[in-house]
């Protein structure tokens, strides 16, 4: 299993990850490792635990709320797939309605022109 080694706060650990994680590993704890220097940066040196608790906090509340704004996007989502789907039933109601008021449309313009088109006269052999 490949393994990574990763600097958060000035200590180094050494971690075991999956094929081809490891440069994610690296950018998660890039990510700890700067959150927890702005809280230094913030709060001064107010224990490291304290520090790493912090940011780790920080971190789960961003999360969070990431995972809130995701339910919600799935959820209109869904709302207009569904309003998509209404659409394409009203579409094809209209489309048979039309297709049937061509055919009428048809017929009558069939009726019309027979009314107007005289009977054919019997040829007269000449």
């Amino acid at each position: 299993m490949p393994q990574v080694s990763v600097t958060i706060a000035g200590r180094l650990y050494r971690m075991a990850c999956g094929e081809g994680e490891e440069a994610h590993i690296e950018g998660l704890a890039a990510t700890l490792d700067g959150r927890i220097e702005e809280m230094r940066t913030a709060f001064g040196e107010i224990g490291d635990m304290r520090l790493h608790v912090m940011a780790a906090l920080t971190i789960a509340d961003e999360l969070s709320e990431a995972k809130r704004a995701l339910a919600r996007l799935e959820n209109e989502v869904a709302t207009l797939k569904d309003a998509v789907g209404a659409g394409d039933e009203r579409i094809g109601v209209i489309e048979e309605r039309l297709a049937e008021a061509v055919s009428t449309l048809a017929e009558r313009v069939e009726r019309v022109t027979k009314s107007l088109t005289p009977p054919a006269q019997p040829s007269q052999p000449g």
